[in-house]
C-alpha cells in the first residue's frame, strides 16, 4: 500500500475462526474496507516498512507468533492491538502476576522457583493445596493441583526430567478456595462490556475443559477490577479472569490478550455484540492513526 493512500485496518490471524468471521462481518456492516493477513506468510525487514502505517488487529492464536508479529509490525510503524508489551505480559503468567501486584491489584499468592528443588521450598511457603502452572499456555492445559508435600515431590521429580531448561522454572500459586465458578469479563478500550460465570464440577473452570457459561451481573466491583487489570497489562482488548474467595472477595487470576468470545456472546445474546464493539474500537484507532499521518 502506497503511503499516500488512506490506511485500512488489517486483521492478522493464521486461523479464521467464528470470532474472526464475526469481526470481519462487523466491519463490513459499517462499510469499512479491511485486509486479512495470514500470519504464517508474514515477514519484514528491520526498520520502517514500505506500507503506510495502519492499525493491525492481532488475532494470531499462537503465543510466540503473536508476540513476534506485534514486535515486527510495531517497529515498522504500525499500531498493533494488542501491543507487543501486552501480548508479552499476558502470555507469561509470572509477568502477569508481577504486573498485577505492582499495580496494587489483588491476585493469589504466587512464587517463582528457578529449579524444581527450590520449588519444594516455595510450596511450603505458599501452603497446600497449591497449583503449578506452565509459564505460557492456555485452556487450563498442564495446570496441576498439588494437595500435599508428597504430591509436590512427585510432580517436581517429573518436572526435573523434562528436557527444556525453561520447563524447570516453576510457577507456584495458591489454590484459592472458591465456588464452582470463575468470572470472565471482556474489556475493550478500557470499558468492561459484560461478565459471565464459567461453572464446572472440576476445580479448573475452563470452557475448553467442559465448563458451562452463564450470565453474571456486571457489578461495580467486577467492572472496576477488570478495567484496572486490563489497564495494568496494557491490553486494549482483554479477557479478564476473576475468582471469588470463600468470603466473596474478588481476585484477578489472569488477563488474556487474544480473548475468544463465542461462548460469551452466546450467553449475552442480543444484549451485547462483542464483534461490533471490537470493530468500533478498531475504527476509532484507525481514525487516530489517519490524523497522525
Amino acid at each position: 500500500m502506497n503511503r499516500s493512500q488512506e490506511p485500512i485496518p488489517v486483521l492478522l490471524a493464521s486461523r479464521v475462526r467464528t470470532d474472526e468471521k464475526r469481526i470481519m462481518a462487523a466491519l463490513e456492516r459499517r462499510g469499512v474496507a479491511y485486509r486479512y493477513a495470514d500470519s504464517r506468510t508474514l515477514w519484514g525487514l528491520l526498520g520502517r516498512g514500505e506500507n503506510a502505517p495502519t492499525v493491525v488487529l492481532n488475532r494470531e492464536i499462537g503465543q510466540a507468533r503473536a508476540q513476534y508479529a506485534a514486535t515486527l509490525l510495531e517497529q515498522q510503524g504500525h499500531q498493533v492491538i494488542n501491543s507487543a508489551r501486552a501480548v508479552e505480559v499476558c502470555g507469561d503468567k509470572w509477568r502477569t502476576s508481577v504486573t498485577l501486584e505492582q499495580a496494587g491489584l489483588p491476585t493469589p499468592r504466587t512464587a517463582l522457583a528457578l529449579t524444581p528443588e527450590a520449588a519444594l521450598d516455595a510450596f511450603e511457603h505458599i501452603g497446600y493445596p497449591a497449583v503449578v502452572k506452565p509459564l505460557t499456555g492456555s485452556w487450563g492445559r498442564l495446570v496441576t493441583k498439588v494437595p500435599d508435600r508428597e504430591t509436590a515431590e512427585t510432580v517436581m521429580e517429573y518436572v526435573s526430567a523434562l528436557p527444556s531448561p525453561a520447563s524447570h522454572i516453576v510457577y507456584v500459586q495458591q489454590l484459592v478456595a472458591k465456588p464452582d465458578r470463575d468470572i470472565r469479563v471482556i474489556v475493550i478500550g478500557g470499558v468492561p462490556l459484560g461478565a459471565v460465570y464459567r461453572r464446572s464440577d472440576h476445580w479448573r473452570t475452563n470452557v475448553a475443559r467442559g465448563a458451562t457459561t452463564q450470565a453474571c451481573p456486571l457489578t461495580d466491583d467486577i467492572s472496576k477490577l477488570a478495567a484496572a487489570a486490563a489497564d495494568a497489562v496494557g491490553a486494549e482488548i482483554a479477557g479478564v479472569d476473576l475468582i471469588e474467595d470463600a468470603d466473596g472477595r474478588l481476585t484477578v487470576l489472569e488477563v488474556n490478550h487474544g480473548v475468544e468470545f463465542s461462548g460469551f456472546q452466546a450467553v449475552l445474546g442480543q444484549d451485547l455484540h462483542v464483534a461490533d464493539r471490537i470493530a468500533d474500537h478498531l475504527i476509532a484507532r484507525l481514525q487516530s492513526c489517519s490524523k497522525s499521518l
